[in-house]
C-alpha cells in the first residue's frame, strides 16, 4: 500500500538523509536528545525577507515568522515537531519562513509544552490558547490555517476537532505534515520503511507514547489522541502530506483517506523518497521545496490570500 519504492533522490536530498541518521541519542538520555534536537535547525537554510520576533500568545511562546510582502489579514499557526518531547519553535523558524513565503502569510511557530514535564492534552491546550489569543487579536478563525509536522501534524488536525466538538468556528484550513496519526505504531510501513526513514523508528515513537501519554489512563486508540479512530466529519479543507520514505507513510496515507471518505475537501502531496518531517530541507532541498511551493499554492486558493 505505501511501501516505499527505490527513488533517485537528488544529492541534497541523500545528504540530507544522512545528516540525520548520524544523530541517534539513546532514548535514554532525554536532555543530550533535546540538545541534538536543536540543532536540526541547520538542514533549513535562512530565507531572504522574513522578520522574526518573539511574543507571547495567550501565555504561550510563539515566533512570528514574517516575510515582508505578506498578508497579515491571515496567519498560519504553526505547530513544530519532536514527539511532544523534543524540539521547539527555534528549531522550525527558518523552514516557517519559507512555509511562510510560499503561502503569502505570516507563521506563527508555538513553542508549546514538552513531555514527559507535561503529558497530554497540554500541547493541544496551548495551540487552542494561541489560537484564541489570535482571534482577541483581530484575526477572524477563517483567515487562521493550522499546520504542523510531526505531532504538530496531529495538533493541527487535533485542534480543529476541539474546536468542532466545541461548536466553535474552525480555522480556514487545515495543513498536516508526516502527521503521527496512530498511536498503536502498527501499520505496515513501520516494518517496510524502518531502513530508509533516517529520523523516526517504531521505537522512537514507542518512547514518545509513553513520554506523552504515559500514566495518564488515556488508551492508544482514544478518538482524542488516534486520527485514525477520530471521527473526521466538518473539518475545513485539509491538506495531507508525507514523505515515502517514512515509518508513518502509511498510516498518513490512511489518514488522508479517512478525511476524504468524511467529505472533507482532501489534497495530498506525497514527496517521493522524502524523510519523515522533510521541511526540515526547507531551502537546500529541491524535493522539499517543491513540496512547499505545491503547500503555499494549496493554502493561497482555499483561503484566498
Amino acid at each position: 500500500m505505501s511501501e516505499h519504492t527505490a527513488v533517485e533522490l537528488s544529492p541534497e536530498a541523500t545528504e540530507f538523509a544522512e545528516f540525520f541518521a548520524g544523530l541517534a541519542v539513546p532514548e535514554s538520555e532525554l536532555d543530550a536528545m533535546r540538545i541534538v534536537s536543536e540543532g536540526v535547525h541547520v538542514t533549513a537554510r535562512e530565507p531572504e525577507g522574513v522578520t522574526y520576533r518573539e511574543v507571547d500568545a495567550g501565555g504561550v511562546l510563539g515566533i512570528w515568522c514574517e516575510p515582508v510582502d505578506a498578508n497579515t489579514d491571515y496567519v498560519l499557526l504553526h505547530g513544530h515537531a519532536g514527539g511532544s518531547v523534543l524540539s521547539s519553535a527555534f528549531v522550525d523558524r527558518k523552514l516557517a519562513g519559507h512555509i511562510a513565503k510560499a503561502a503569502g502569510a505570516p507563521v506563527l511557530v508555538l513553542d508549546f509544552r514538552r513531555a514527559p514535564e507535561h503529558k497530554y492534552p497540554a500541547q493541544v491546550d496551548d495551540a487552542e490558547a494561541a489560537f484564541n489569543w489570535l482571534i482577541s487579536e483581530g484575526y477572524e478563525p477563517a483567515n487562521i490555517i493550522t499546520i504542523g509536522h510531526s505531532i504538530g501534524g496531529f495538533i493541527a488536525v487535533a485542534l480543529a476537532l476541539r474546536l468542532r466538538d466545541k461548536k466553535q468556528l474552525l480555522p480556514g484550513a487545515i495543513v498536516s505534515i508526516s502527521p503521527w496519526c496512530d498511536l498503536e505504531i502498527a501499520n505496515e510501513t513501520m516494518v517496510t520503511n524502518a531502513e530508509t526513514d533516517k529520523i523516526l523508528s517504531k521505537e522512537l515513537l514507542t518512547f514518545f507514547r509513553e513520554a506523552w501519554i504515559g500514566g495518564t489512563g488515556i488508551e492508544f486508540t482514544d478518538t482524542r489522541i488516534n486520527l485514525n479512530r477520530a471521527d473526521l466529519s466538518g473539518l475545513p479543507p485539509t491538506l495531507v502530506s508525507w514523505g515515502s520514505y517514512e515509518v508513518l507513510a502509511g498510516e498518513d496515507e490512511e489518514f488522508a483517506a479517512r478525511v476524504k471518505d468524511a467529505g472533507i475537501d482532501t489534497a495530498t502531496v506525497v514527496v517521493p523518497g522524502g524523510q519523515h518531517s522533510y521541511v526540515y530541507g526547507a531551502g537546500r532541498v529541491p524535493e522539499v521545496d517543491a513540496a512547499i511551493a505545491q503547500i503555499g499554492a494549496w493554502v493561497r486558493e482555499k483561503t484566498k490570500i
